[in-house]
Parts: structure tokens; sequence; C-alpha cells
């Protein structure tokens, strides 16, 4: 089994409240199973940018962002700005940068030339933003589409804007990183958005030393703790602490460039693991083309890479599995394609499975029997679960966000496949993924009012 590896993508490790037991902090974080961190190194009147010369001593993987903090925007000027361009070779963003109208440390004027100062040079240097951003979310989100900051990407560092913010810095393909605050009994709003953003667009931080989580609140915060932030993730997001802690170490990789671009193309998995069920990628192949399918932009899915070089075949998928499938609450036809292209693999397969005592379910656009030309539904009796796409709550909207070759055959395939499988299969649903404009509540009343199914709304972007 894979070790759960964390990334605490802001840290202030130059902190003094670090001089006594820096070593000892880091020691603690390899110890907790964090696999580098990123410090934000912010200038400073006495010495500018020059603690990053001490990350070298420190004897662990961590890497650095620099930039002049709001507090100090007035006292810094543009000519702190200039000293980044000196650290390109040394460092991974630029931030945290933004605006803070929390505290009047520095004139908002002064806060918002030295954002729009970082935001160019990152633009010009190629290196992603770090924003810090209090009570400022409308300046914040103007500043950012003014100067095209979508172009150098970034993170929203220690989030507590609004939801609105969240949808506006996703809409720039920003990430949303999260705090212990999400711990905090009284967070509301955190947990709210943490429910809010898709984890393939998150990241996780600690702030350290401040913002300790719950059991630490009150004490010191050190990198160590962000195990602390992704195990209340997981239970927000209702996925285990294995899925976030790989989904954000992938994300904080990407958008920081952590790892080596080598040009290799990584092995597609055929079985992998999400929450507690056990999935498995038998096709990319697809009956439609869906405008919203997360596949044109990446074949990764929930951290797990699916492009498959070829399709597995029925012993290739046993071993994939594993002698010990039956230990998962379910295997799960899924990946990345479309399982019931392959019929008589699911069927071979699935009862393979089934005689283990593994629960079965079919993740499907519920088109096959338009695919194979006939009723394929008693051949499924061993599944345990169906869930099938509905999308849409009618052929036109349908067929727009699904491309399908159908055409108008399609959505009444779709519907009959669902009241038909209520004969052969125990549990049935619907399921639509929320696309913005999309009239979910219609989509239920079809799925539940009229054909009395389940109905389950996945995340825009979400895969499995």
């Amino acid at each position: 089994m894979e070790k759960d590896l964390f990334i605490d993508t802001h840290a202030h490790l130059d902190d003094k409240r670090f001089d006594a037991d820096r070593d000892d902090v880091i020691k603690r974080a390899g110890e907790a199973g964090l696999k580098c961190i990123v410090t934000v190194v912010c200038w400073k009147k006495e010495g500018g940018f020059d603690w990053i010369r001490e990350i070298p001593r420190l004897g662990f993987p961590v890497f650095v962002a620099a930039g002049v903090h709001p507090h100090e925007a007035a006292l810094a000027g543009a000519e702190a700005v200039e000293l980044l361009k000196g650290l390109k070779g040394d460092i991974k963003a630029i931030g945290e940068t933004g605006l803070d109208y929390h505290y009047t440390n520095s004139p908002r004027d002064a806060q918002r030339d030295i954002f729009i100062r970082q935001i160019r040079l990152a633009r010009e240097m190629g290196m992603p933003l770090i924003v810090h951003s209090r009570e400022a979310d409308d300046d914040t989100v103007a500043i950012l589409r003014g100067e095209g900051a979508e172009e150098a990407g970034g993170v929203i560092h220690c989030f507590s804007g609004t939801e609105r913010m969240a949808e506006e810095a996703l809409e720039m393909g920003f990430y949303i990183s999260f705090t212990g605050v999400v711990t905090f009994p009284k967070a509301g709003a955190a947990k709210a958005a943490v429910k809010a953003v898709p984890i393939e667009r998150m990241l996780i931080e600690t702030d350290c030393p401040y913002l300790a989580p719950v059991p630490h609140r009150g004490k010191r915060c050190e990198p160590a703790f962000v195990v602390e932030t992704a195990r209340k993730i997981a239970e927000l997001k209702g996925l285990s602490l294995s899925d976030v802690a790989r989904i954000t170490t992938l994300n904080a990789e990407g958008l920081f460039g952590l790892v080596a671009r080598d040009g290799v193309e990584p092995e597609a998995k055929v079985a992998y693991v999400i929450r507690d069920g056990l999935y498995l990628n038998i096709t990319n192949r697809c009956t439609n083309y869906c405008t919203f399918c997360a596949k044109f932009k990446s074949y990764t899915v929930k951290g797990h890479y699916l492009k498959l070089k070829k399709e597995p075949d029925f012993m290739d998928i046993v071993k994939a599995a594993g002698p010990e499938a039956a230990k998962y609450s379910e295997v799960v036809f899924c990946g990345f394609g479309e399982p019931l292209i392959r019929l008589d693999l699911v069927r071979k397969d699935g009862l393979h499975f089934k005689k283990m005592g593994c629960r079965i379910r079919i993740d499907t656009d519920g088109l096959a029997n338009l695919v194979h030309g006939k009723n394929v539904l008693p051949e499924l009796m061993f599944v345990d679960c169906l869930s099938v796409s509905l999308n849409a709550p009618d052929s036109g909207t349908y067929q727009g966000l699904c491309k399908t070759p159908f055409g108008d055959r399609a959505y009444p395939a779709i519907l009959w496949f669902l009241k038909e499988a209520k004969k052969y299969v125990p549990k049935v649903v619907a399921t639509v993924v929320a696309v913005p404009g999309l009239d979910v509540e219609a989509c239920r009343r079809v799925a539940v009012d009229e054909i009395g199914v389940g109905f389950r709304v996945r995340e825009y972007d979400e895969v499995g």
C-alpha cells in the first residue's frame, strides 16, 4: 500500500518562533508524512529576502516562494519587487502578495500598487502567484482579472473569502488553499467553502506558525500539523485521508513544478482506490463527447492517472485488483470511459469479483442498449448498483451537453434504461454533473418523481 504523503504548501519557517528548534520542527514534519514544504519568505526591512540562503542547511525538501506581503507594501516599495527578479532560480512562486483590508499596516493604494507589480512580474517570470486576500474580495478579484493573472495561475492561500470569490478564482484557474481554520468548531464559512471547492482544485497548508488546527489549537503551529487539516477535509468531502493526501500533493506538485518533467508518460492505473472503493479502469472509449468531461484537460482522476496505452483483458484486471478485492466496500467499473462498451468483459470480470464476495457497481451513460442493439440489462443481474449519467432534464439539453451520436434517440433510451434497470438491479441511481446553468432540480424531478430511482449530484470536474 502506498504511503500517504502530504505537502504543506504555505509555511513561514523563517519566523523567529522557530529559531530555537527549527531542526526538530523539520524532523517532525518528515515523521508526520510530509513529502516537502513550501516556505514563504516575505520581504523584511532587515535583510530583505536574505533568509533564503538558510534553505540548504535544513536538510529536508523545502521549496521557496518569495514576495512582498501587503503589510509591508508601503515600506518595501517597488525596489523590493525588483529584487525578486534576481531570485528566479531559487524560488517556485511569487508571493505571498495581495490585499489585507483587515489591518492598515500599509495604505490600500500602496497595497494595490505592489500587488499589481508582483502579478506583472509573475507573468514575466512564468511563475505562479500566492495570493493573500483578507476582507478584500472584490478588489482582489478585480486586480487579478484586470492584470491577466490567469496567465500566471496560482493559489488563494488561507482562503477566507466568499463562495463567489472562490468561484471567480476557480474560473481564472487558481487553486484554493485551506488551513487549520477548517478544524475550528465555529468555522462554518470555511467548512462550506471546502464542500464547494472541487478537491482537484484544492491545496492544504498550515500558514505556520499561525492557525494551529484542532487538537493543537492555541499552540505554535508547525508543518506536521497539516495532516489534521487534511483529515478534516477528508471528513467534509466524504473522502479518505489517503485520497486527500494523494490529490492535494499532486495539485501542489503541478502548480509549483515540484516534480521533474522528463517527458515520460506515467503508467495508467487499471485498478485504483477512491474512498474505500476499488475502481476498475477498463477503457477510455466513450459513447458521447461530453462538454464537461475532465479528460479533455487531464487524464488524472482523484490523483490517479488513467490514460490507457492498451485496454486490459480479463487477467490484467484480476491481477490489478489483487487477491483482496473483497475488503473494499465495492468494486466499481468506472474509469475514464464507458465500461459497458466492453459488455462481455464487464460480465466476465464482474462475475469473478461477485464470487469473491464483492459488491459490484457500474457507472454508465445508460446508452448500452443503443450501442449493442439489444437490452443488456438481463446480463447485469449480478450488479448491486447501477449509477446512470442522466445529466439533463430533457433531450435538447442532453444533446447540447453530451454531444451524443445517437441524437434524439439518446435521452429516451436513457429514461427507458433507468426504468427497466429496476427489474434487474437492486439499486439504481441517476446522476448529474453540476454544470453551471444546469437545472439540477428539474433533473431530480425526472429521476425521483417520474422514474422512481435514486439521485446524486456530482461536482463539476468530478469523476468517481
